[in-house]
């Protein structure tokens, strides 16, 4: 295995180049008629090769050996809660909440410790997004994991995520987010206990949102994603390929392990963010602006102005509006909302919400403060206030949500109690 140190690039949706070994990117050329020390050239494309230029993605690999190179997939059954449809039976229009879950699978890696909560759309249909929640306690040895469905956002809740990529390495620790692109191989190790969520966008990829009146600057800027240089891992030994296609779990071994280019170029790669470079935006004067105002990244639907998927974050800022109810206000839209936590508290719930949890608001579900929050707003002494040590995000989707077996056993059962007990309005 190559030992050199872990080192990043800068950039979002740049067109990047970097080698492990010198000499091995040739110059000038894609794929030469014999690249340097027998490595073989090999196109990743992320988007259609007619797609417009600044919205193609590829990256032009040079590795040890073809990736055309394996045998057939079997189906793989060590990881029975990841991707195992959703309820098929009419869904309640019920707001839904759970409780980080106690017995996600124990003693696992990163693969069979995954389990789907909520999903919407076939992979196939080449749109709408999972939500995946993951328990890992020991390190992938002598396997990857490819999905062929989408690309794979990782947030981390608890513990450090080391991401071997075929890229190059990520440390993904919670706080930061790591992407790693559709068809990408990886493996995860860990140095203990790890959970967190994972996001699994089957449509577009994610990007930066347009910032329109915004201006130039603010929210995530490009410059803040790293991405990781070459490097390679030389082992010649038995690797098993677990391999996500049309929503189900494969499996082949390689005589060696994939993890094998030694250099690339190209601006379609794994990447991590860091959220506390999220530039936030707000009011200075009343009101405040629609929860949007937090989009870190965006998946395009078909419909312009109408996002597949929205990564929001909800992290500390300053309240200052005058006059204005400062949490989240009662709403219902047209878009369906999960929602994790990372740490702290979320301050439009008194309890019941915690770190690793999850909730969900799909389309026109009407929702907003509890009564306990409600009332600590509506009588406040509107200060300059800081919301300090917490860290929420959601991921927003067009599409509804439909839970899994797994998540509609462990939801809540006394969730809407959170909107019982609001006081009558008096009128004159």
């Amino acid at each position: 295995m190559q030992a050199n140190a872990l080192r990043y690039m800068s950039g979002f949706g740049g067109h990047f180049e970097t080698e492990a070994v010198e000499g091995a990117l040739p110059k000038g050329r894609n794929s030469p008629q014999k690249p340097a020390f027998g490595l073989y050239a090999e196109q990743l494309s992320g988007s259609a090769f007619t797609a417009p230029r600044h919205e193609n993605r590829r990256s032009w690999l040079y590795r040890m050996r073809p990736t055309a190179d394996h045998r057939p997939f079997t189906r793989y059954d060590g990881a029975p809660l990841f991707a195992p449809g959703t309820v098929k039976e009419p869904l309640a229009p019920n707001r839904l909440r759970w409780n980080p879950p106690a017995d996600l699978p124990a003693d696992t890696d990163f693969v069979d410790g995954m389990v789907t909560m909520l999903a919407n759309r076939d992979p196939s249909d080449l749109e709408g997004v999972a939500v995946h929640l993951y328990r890992a306690s020991k390190s992938m040895s002598r396997r990857v994991f490819v999905d062929a469905d989408g690309e794979l956002l990782i947030i981390p809740q608890q513990g450090v995520l080391h991401l071997l990529t075929e890229f190059g390495r990520l440390e993904v620790a919670p706080g930061s987010v790591a992407l790693v692109p559709r068809g990408v191989k990886f493996r995860v190790e860990v140095d203990g206990e790890s959970r967190g969520y994972v996001a699994e966008n089957h449509g577009l990829p994610f990007r930066l949102p347009d910032l329109g009146p915004i201006g130039s600057n603010g929210l995530a800027n490009a410059r803040d994603f790293e991405i990781p240089v070459a490097w390679f891992d030389d082992r010649d030994e038995p690797t098993e390929v677990i391999q996500k296609s049309l929503g189900s779990l494969w499996t082949t071994t390689l005589d060696h392990s994939p993890l094998d280019v030694v250099a690339w170029h190209g601006n379609y790669a794994p990447w991590r963010y860091d959220l506390a470079h999220f530039n936030t935006i707000g009011t200075v004067s009343f009101d405040h602006p629609d929860p949007s105002i937090f989009t870190v990244l965006t998946s395009p639907s078909n419909v312009h102005g109408r996002a597949n998927a929205d990564f929001v974050i909800f992290p500390p800022r300053w309240m200052v509006a005058e006059d204005t109810f400062r949490p989240p206000w009662f709403h219902r839209n047209a878009m369906s909302e999960a929602m994790g936590l990372i740490h702290g508290a979320y301050d439009a719930k008194a309890d019941g919400f915690s770190p690793g949890g999850l909730s969900l608001h799909n389309l026109m579900s009407g929702h907003g403060p509890d009564v306990e929050s409600w009332h600590k707003a509506s009588e406040a002494e509107l200060t300059p206030a800081k919301i300090d040590n917490t860290l929420a995000f959601m991921v927003e989707t067009c599409w509804p949500y439909r839970p899994t077996q797994f998540a509609l056993d462990r939801a809540q059962h006394d969730y809407d109690e959170a909107w019982a007990g609001f006081p009558k309005a008096k009128l004159p």
